[in-house]
């Protein structure tokens, strides 16, 4: 984080990734930060004078990432005149879903735009100080057998995050996703990279499946590795969230 409280962060050179691709969910409808919500879709609001998907987009950029896909439903229109108007140089595909997807229906849906690259699956709705090149290079060293990588972070409400137990390897071998047992307070960041064997994996559901964290990561156990974040991240869910990352990072 820079001392004017942005986000940014320097560039960091990341080996044997060939073409990287940014898939921002940002579609959904904040129905946990109403009153804030009811007239902004929860990927715009502002940190340090800037919007969440803003944050991201640069993330995405200074990680290079020559293109994104962005998917909107919710106020989607004030979404796309964002995009539009912003300046990057990250190629941005937005693509509208009348009914959501799911975060991992999204995914599935555009199997096309990801294929033959290194892919960043990230909710777009939350504040991160890390930069992705903490996760790509853990991803670049990931064990054997590894389909994915995570990035996870030490959280203080265990019971509204997913929270993931490791071995030794820093491989997921446990996952309790919103659970009100303790399973301790390393947690999921919803900040994923991952090549195209991940697809071979989702064409052997029964069902196709519609949320990532309940229905796909847990049957990849094992095949997860993950890479811990001890920067500031927030799940901007709440007001009281919101609040939390504004007085880190600006309104």
């Amino acid at each position: 984080m820079n001392i004017d409280g942005n986000m940014n962060s320097g560039e960091v050179g990341v080996e044997n990734i060939s073409e990287l691709k940014g898939l921002l969910l940002a579609a959904g409808l904040g129905t946990r930060l109403r009153p804030i919500t009811n007239k902004l879709p929860k990927c715009l609001v502002e940190l340090g004078g800037k919007p969440l998907l803003g944050h991201w987009i640069d993330k995405l950029s200074e990680a290079g990432c020559k293109q994104a896909l962005i998917n909107t439903h919710y106020l989607h229109g004030q979404v796309e005149r964002f995009v539009s108007r912003y300046k990057t140089d990250v190629e941005i595909t937005l693509v509208y879903e009348p009914t959501l997807h799911g975060t991992a229906g999204t995914l599935i849906e555009n199997l096309d735009f990801c294929k033959n690259a290194t892919v960043l699956l990230i909710h777009a709705d939350n504040a991160m100080e890390e930069p992705l090149t903490t996760l790509l290079e853990a991803h670049t060293r990931r064990s054997p057998g590894c389909v994915m990588t995570m990035l996870t972070f030490d959280t203080e409400s265990p019971r509204n995050s997913g929270i993931v137990e490791v071995d030794n390897m820093s491989r997921v071998i446990a996952f309790y996703e919103k659970m009100k047992e303790s399973h301790g307070h390393k947690a999921n960041c919803a900040v994923y990279a991952f090549e195209n064997e991940m697809f071979d994996h989702l064409k052997g559901f029964e069902k196709s499946p519609k949320d990532f964290s309940t229905e796909v990561i847990p049957t990849l156990l094992g095949k997860i590795q993950t890479v811990h974040t001890t920067g500031a991240f927030i799940d901007i869910g709440t007001p009281s969230a919101l609040e939390k990352a504004r007085d880190r990072w600006g309104g």
